[in-house]
């Protein structure tokens, strides 16, 4: 399964490199676009769930990687204002 590292930006200018298990996030975030932070949290738990579920539809259980990810953005993304915008710099 190939893996997809992503790189994003935060508000505050920072910037995060983000690890996927599979393709699966590519369907929900694209490179150089930018997003209201809510959006982007969604798109990511979205696109992390629907990887970890692929690795286990494979493999027989969830991928704690991909857990991992979209917990450290939620923790992050709840320290942000509510009118930020993050940015997925790159996807490769």
């Amino acid at each position: 399964m190939p893996e997809v590292r992503f790189t994003i930006r935060w508000p505050d200018g920072t910037e995060e490199s983000c690890y996927s298990p599979s393709t699966a996030i590519t369907r929900h975030l694209e490179a150089g676009c930018t997003y209201p932070l809510t959006e982007f949290v969604e798109r990511a738990r979205t696109g992390l769930n629907e990887a970890s579920d692929r690795v286990a539809a494979k493999f027989g259980f969830a991928c704690s990687s991909a857990l991992d990810q979209l917990a450290k953005i939620e923790t992050t993304a709840a320290a942000q204002p509510a009118d930020a915008k993050v940015t997925c710099l790159s996807m490769s």
